[in-house]
């Protein structure tokens, strides 16, 4: 299965399975330039690169430290990795070191519904944030795995309710160690009148649980819709510590980010309204119907210019 077929959770589940034998450690490197005169912090995520090369049959897993260089080059100051394990966490760290580019944020699989799962998947995310927060990590971004991969079956009340409660205890545990826990979601917490993803938001406290806001996921996840993306940002706006910033038009992604279905520029202003100012996380990727006119270079370049124009008042 192509990467542009896969959802991040999958392709983050697939990366443990082949684990990380080809990333090698080498020295020197560049830095990322932002635009001249613009502070604004703008990361992207290890998932659109992962996409982008698969489209190009490139395999950025085989050869990260290129990668990175490449990613360094398209401008952006900060890149979010998928981990799956300590030494995945260790050697991406010091390699986004050698090209010049911030951690601040990392993403991680948790499995949480399941009572006999809770307790190794909290272990083992902690232990993998105790690596990435010597590397400058501060927000560890999750979205609870599904009840079976590839599964379409929803959670229940009980595993719902298991689930919020590790939750919580993780978030605890990462504040103790001064780290944000941010929960994510896909569409799939929002089928079912929404029940999964209202559950983990209302029923955790807002200081060991934040709010990882996919724009996108929201939007196409109720049904192509602004209004709910718009309320959900109503409902949860103040728990907002981290954006992701991806753009479609007529329902299917673009290459680069810019006015589409999405108003970014009205959701920019009621953020600023309500005095929130996210860590700006990129992960504009394409998928099945997005036209092919540039690289992962270009894309996160015309990205960049987009959000720093949009979100410029962040800075």
């Amino acid at each position: 299965m192509s990467f542009s077929h896969q959802s991040r959770r999958q392709f983050l589940n697939q990366a443990a399975v082949l684990g990380g034998a080809a990333l090698l450690v080498a020295r020197g490197g560049h830095a990322a330039e932002p635009e001249p005169g613009n502070k604004l912090h703008i990361a992207c995520q290890e998932y659109p690169w992962a996409v982008f090369y698969d489209r190009d049959r490139r395999d950025f897993g085989s050869m990260v430290d290129t990668a990175l260089a490449e990613v360094a080059r398209s401008g952006v100051n900060g890149f979010e990795p998928s981990m799956y394990s300590i030494q995945y966490a260790e050697k991406v760290g010091m390699l986004l070191k050698k090209h010049g580019l911030e951690m601040r944020s990392f993403y991680v699989n948790s499995d949480l519904c399941c009572a006999a799962d809770v307790e190794k998947s909290i272990t083992q995310i902690v232990a993998v944030a105790e690596r990435a927060k010597a590397a400058g990590a501060r927000i560890v971004v999750t979205n609870p795995s599904p009840v079976r991969w590839g599964g379409s079956e929803g959670k229940d009340d009980a595993q719902l309710k298991v689930q919020a409660a590790a939750l919580d205890r993780l978030g605890s545990r990462l504040r103790d160690m001064g780290m944000v826990l941010a929960y994510h979601n896909h569409d799939a917490e929002l089928r079912n009148a929404a029940r999964e993803f209202h559950h983990m938001l209302l029923c955790t406290d807002p200081k060991n649980v934040r709010f990882c806001l996919d724009a996108h996921w929201v939007y196409r996840g109720s049904g192509n819709s602004q209004v709910a993306l718009f309320d959900v940002v109503r409902l949860h706006g103040s728990r907002i510590c981290e954006l992701h910033l991806r753009q479609s038009i007529k329902g299917v992604w673009t290459e680069a980010l810019c006015d589409g279905d999405i108003d970014y520029r009205a959701l920019a202003k009621r953020l600023l309204e309500m005095g929130v100012k996210p860590h700006l996380v990129l992960e504009q990727a394409p998928e099945k119907g997005t036209p092919k006119t540039m690289d992962a270079i270009e894309s996160h370049r015309r990205s960049c210019q987009y959000a720093r124009e949009v979100f410029g008042q962040f800075a």
